[in-house]
């Protein structure tokens, strides 16, 4: 691991994906990315819809997807992400979603005219300081009976070989088309770590669910679903 200060390494994430935003576009639109075309998407969306929202705040939300499926479902929907050029892609559209250039720190001064029943993140939740601010923030956007949603990669099938402990880890870009380039660094949490975020910020975890790859047998993500404690 470098021994970089932890800052330089979320301007790096947020390099990557200005760099990648093309890259990642196309492979949206082409249905690149197998897990997600075959178990995660329809994951996510399932797990949203089973609360049954009016209005969800999609955190990272790229370039829309997730977004304008909801919307399709009649929920009110606001997509946030730091990347100009995705959320020009995700306004490109004819669904109801609204969008909203905004980096994740932005989230503490964000007032929105009403609060959310879901605040959504799926697979957008790889720095360290940026995502323990934006668990601070949520609270605050979401309704009293209001959803955490969060769709991450699974700690124990994303491990490898290194050990099973918080830190930061090397990017890649495998299994990606080579469009892709300079792979940003993520943090990794344990399911622990995951677990303990959530309760710091208010939150009960009222469900965990672990989509399988029916190929492998191995979990292809994790889903939480956190609620607000009173």
């Amino acid at each position: 691991m470098s021994s970089k200060p932890s800052s330089s390494k979320e301007q790096q994430i947020l390099s990557s994906w200005e760099i990648n935003a093309t890259a990642w576009k196309t492979a949206i639109r082409e249905r690149q990315i197998e897990s997600r075309e075959k178990i995660t998407n329809q994951a996510i969306v399932e797990t949203v819809l089973k609360y049954k929202p009016k209005s969800v705040i999609d955190i990272g939300c790229g370039e829309g997807w997730l977004a304008h499926m909801l919307a399709s479902e009649q929920i009110q929907v606001l997509g946030i992400d730091a990347i100009p050029q995705l959320i020009a892609t995700a306004t490109n559209s004819t669904s109801k979603a609204q969008f909203k250039t905004m980096a994740y720190e932005q989230l503490s001064k964000f007032e929105p005219t009403n609060r959310f029943d879901v605040a959504l993140c799926n697979f957008s939740l790889i720095g360290k300081e940026s995502v323990e601010g934006l668990f601070k923030c949520i609270p605050g956007i979401l309704k009293e009976e209001g959803h955490f949603i969060v769709q991450t990669l699974h700690p124990v099938s994303a491990c490898g070989e290194l050990p099973y402990k918080d830190g930061w880890r090397q990017g890649s870009w495998d299994g990606f088309s080579s469009q892709f380039t300079k792979p940003a660094p993520w943090y990794f949490r344990t399911l622990e770590s995951w677990r303990a975020l959530f309760e710091a910020n208010g939150f009960t975890i009222k469900e965990t669910i672990e989509p399988q790859n029916p190929a492998t047998q191995k979990p292809a993500s994790i889903i939480f679903v956190g609620k607000r404690s009173n």
